[in-house]
């Protein structure tokens, strides 16, 4: 039983050795390597141009011909005509370039990179060729006359704000000398990371037009080597796909080996990740599009194509794509497709996270505290298997009571190691005592740990929440290890309710492991941290109860033992 404890600890210690190292990839230091041969602060879109693979071939609808590749595919800029437009909402501060209506910035207002610098926000997007960000729309044909992202539109102003309006529409116009016109329309809503796409072009040459809409979104792409010694280096950033069955996050070694990834689906999305935040194309479901993501170079390349469409002269058609720039908020990535929350990597125990942080956040919703909230979800796991716990404490509280006649059986064959272990076994079957049952409640707490780390520093939701007192940010440690503290002691005094391991070794081990784990945690997340208190002192309370259930119940039965006794004395 003592050996099986021990296992089940170091298990668990191994555990939380792989969870440290996946929060500190995360919260850690984030360098970002320099691009070779490149100015940190040089723009990606510059009049040098930086030349990019072609698109593929847009969908073929039965009896026509592929349209073939994007016209004049570099991001060559043309500085006498290109201006930018900047729109400010509620939510982020957006900057277009009137050449091709590219979104070329994007800073969220309200998330500042560090709790402690709320003037220094997050930007996703931006030319800077360090950390290029860019998404790019645009029209192809076969001829072609069309708008594409070089071609430079007009405005009607360069500045919008949203002001108390719930909508902003920036207009942008592009004509040519053949009779096409081309409007597109960006459309940003209050409290949305949305942005809608609309490309009308209206045809009043003399020639039907024939062509489709394309969407690029662009992204520096980090190569990393993996080592042991920089958990760093395990942090996902790049691509993630999905086909209308899984997602899929891809790998920058494999897009750069095995070359270009390509599907084609009527209800998929693309989407460039990293912690807490994304980039996403979503066309939604009304036609078939082919995405292809490739990597050339230090620059990812996601595009998704639309299906052709024939435009006669004197009619009009209305192309519509959809953008999200923002946070990994799961309602509003929910309500533009429903599979986009996959984006939110809760990694293989997706299984439990998902319907804890459901849970989470309803109870957020009436108690406004992300701690408080924590709390309540532990005790409502604590209460779902306390039958199951209980059986296991009962156990542990018989062996706790039966230490003295363990120690006189281990005293008398000590030996004989054979006999011992026989004479053990007897004492547990006649006392009706499971001596594995201790590792259950543990065994049990491990996935739900787990769950709860990756809901914590995966959801956006708890980015930078405070609880109370001096934890103001439950997603890092807390600053003054007062948590991990109590849980240390917390553990201690859990120890003390449980029998001791015969093996002095063993019994050791088992008394340092509570200030291992304290080092363990206070680099935790304090919302880890706090979850994990509040399931040790509800085990205490538990065990304890059940401790003295049992010494009740023990002397109770040795009461009766002594009444049945002086009964036969007398007779």
């Amino acid at each position: 039983m003592d050996n099986q404890r021990l296992l089940v600890w170091a298990a668990f210690g191994l555990l939380l050795w792989f969870a440290y190292q996946t929060w500190m990839q995360d919260y850690g230091p984030q360098p970002t390597p320099p691009v070779e041969g490149a100015d940190p602060a040089e723009p990606a879109v510059a009049e040098d141009g930086l030349s990019l693979p072609e698109l593929g071939d847009a969908p073929v609808e039965p009896g026509s011909e592929p349209t073939g590749s994007l016209p004049g595919d570099t991001v060559a800029a043309a500085p006498d005509r290109e201006e930018t437009i900047r729109v400010t909402t509620d939510v982020f501060d957006i900057e277009i370039s009137t050449r091709g209506g590219t979104v070329v910035q994007a800073t969220m207002l309200g998330y500042p990179i560090h709790k402690d610098q709320p003037d220094t926000l997050v930007r996703l997007l931006t030319p800077e060729r360090h950390d290029l960000g860019l998404i790019r729309t645009g029209l192809r044909s076969a001829s072609g006359e069309a708008a594409d992202h070089n071609a430079v539109f007009s405005a009607r102003q360069r500045s919008y704000e949203l002001g108390e309006a719930d909508e902003i529409v920036v207009p942008l116009v592009w004509t040519d000398n053949s009779g096409l016109s081309v409007e597109k329309r960006l459309t940003f809503t209050r409290g949305s990371y949305a942005i809608g796409v609309e490309q009308t072009i209206t045809n009043s040459s003399s020639q039907p037009w024939r062509g489709d809409q394309y969407t690029q979104l662009l992204r520096r792409s980090r190569g990393r080597e993996r080592s042991m010694f920089n958990v760093d280096s395990y942090s996902f950033d790049g691509p993630i796909t999905y086909d209308g069955d899984k997602a899929e996050k891809l790998e920058r070694d494999d897009l750069l080996d095995k070359g270009a990834v390509e599907y084609s689906t009527p209800d998929g999305w693309v989407a460039a990740i990293q912690h807490h935040f994304l980039s996403a194309i979503v066309p939604g479901a009304d036609a078939q599009h082919i995405f292809r993501v490739e990597v050339s170079d230090d620059i990812m390349i996601a595009s998704v194509v639309g299906a052709k469409q024939t435009v006669e002269p004197g009619a009009s058609h209305t192309f519509n794509r959809t953008l999200y720039v923002g946070p990994k908020e799961q309602a509003q990535l929910s309500e533009l497709h429903e599979r986009l929350k996959l984006t939110v990597d809760y990694g293989w125990l997706t299984i439990l996270s998902q319907p804890m942080f459901w849970l989470l956040a309803f109870i957020y919703r009436y108690v406004g505290n992300w701690g408080l909230a924590i709390i309540i979800v532990t005790i409502l796991i604590k209460a779902a298997f306390y039958k199951l716990t209980e059986s296991s404490g009962r156990s542990m509280a018989k062996m706790r009571n039966l230490q003295p006649r363990m120690k006189a059986l281990q005293e008398r064959y000590k030996d004989d190691k054979q006999q011992q272990s026989q004479q053990m076994m007897e004492l547990y079957k006649r006392e009706q005592v499971n001596p594995a049952a201790g590792c259950l409640p543990i065994l049990i707490q491990m996935p739900f740990f787990l769950a709860f780390y990756w809901v914590l520093v995966e959801s956006v939701e708890m980015r930078q929440a405070p609880f109370a007192l001096w934890i103001t940010d439950l997603s890092v440690r807390d600053p003054f290890f007062i948590l991990p503290l109590i849980m240390g002691a917390a553990m201690l005094l859990q120890q003390r309710l449980n029998p001791t391991p015969a093996d002095p070794v063993q019994a050791r081990v088992m008394q340092i492991m509570p200030i291992m784990f304290t080092g363990f945690f206070a680099f935790f997340p304090a919302g880890l941290v706090l979850y994990w208190v509040t399931n040790t002192v509800l085990s205490i309370a538990q065990q304890w109860n059940i401790n003295k259930v049992v010494e009740r119940e023990a002397n109770q039965k040795k009461a009766g033992k002594k009444a049945k006794t002086k009964t036969k004395n007398k007779e």
